[in-house]
């Protein structure tokens, strides 16, 4: 019996430990996807306030606008190929 609770307890420390490492992972996943985000959205930003100069704040919105949807398509496209 006390071999059982032993066996238990060290299979209980290493489910933990197992956990926390897990939840550390995505932690660190989900705060890469956001920096991610953050620099693409940073960097659209700069292709607006670069062709907003020649064209105008409305042209470059369309413009960057276009691009996001073009990206967007490009990817979704991308993913129907490689699901097939």
């Amino acid at each position: 019996m006390i071999a059982l609770t032993d066996l238990l307890e060290a299979e209980g420390r290493t489910l933990r430990i197992n956990l926390m490492r897990a939840a550390l992972g995505v932690a660190l996943v989900l705060a890469a996807v956001l920096l991610v985000c953050i620099g693409l959205c940073l960097c659209l930003w700069a292709v607006y306030l670069s062709v907003s100069v020649y064209w105008g704040a409305t042209a470059a919105a369309f413009f960057v606008a276009a691009l996001v949807l073009l990206a967007a398509g490009l990817s979704a496209w991308m993913a129907t190929r490689l699901n097939r």
